[in-house]
């Protein structure tokens, strides 16, 4: 089976703003090859999963891949782990803000990413 996004738990979305819950599945096709002796989910999945999951909620967001900046990788993201996309759209700047957090059992947050990205409509 081709796994390409994470299993949806849950959504909130209001106006340009989005609240996502995602289950990393331990079978998804990017974890194949990375790490074999530790998997963990590469920032280009990451990047890839923020521009997907906006471009499904916010209709009025271009969709031509411009460029990115103050993208952080803090922590890595293993298999099987709920995490929690927040993305924003920020029309009047083109801008994407995105953040992938987690919960601890203590219910501690820990920022596993974060960063900006550019859209625009394609020349």
């Amino acid at each position: 089976m081709n796994r390409k996004i994470p299993t949806l738990l849950n959504s909130h979305i209001v106006n340009h703003h989005a609240v996502i819950t995602l289950c990393v599945d331990h079978d998804l096709d990017d974890f194949k090859g990375h790490f074999s002796t530790f998997a963990l989910l590469p920032g280009v999945s990451q990047i890839d999963w923020a521009v997907h999951f906006a471009s499904h909620y916010f209709s009025d967001m271009p969709t031509e891949f411009k460029g990115m900046d103050v993208i952080k990788f803090q922590q890595p993201i293993l298999p099987n782990t709920t995490i929690i996309l927040t993305l924003e759209w920020v029309a009047d700047k083109q801008k994407l803000l995105f953040n992938f957090s987690s919960l601890t059992p203590e219910n501690e947050t820990i920022i596993h990413s974060s960063g900006k990205i550019t859209m625009g409509i394609a020349a």
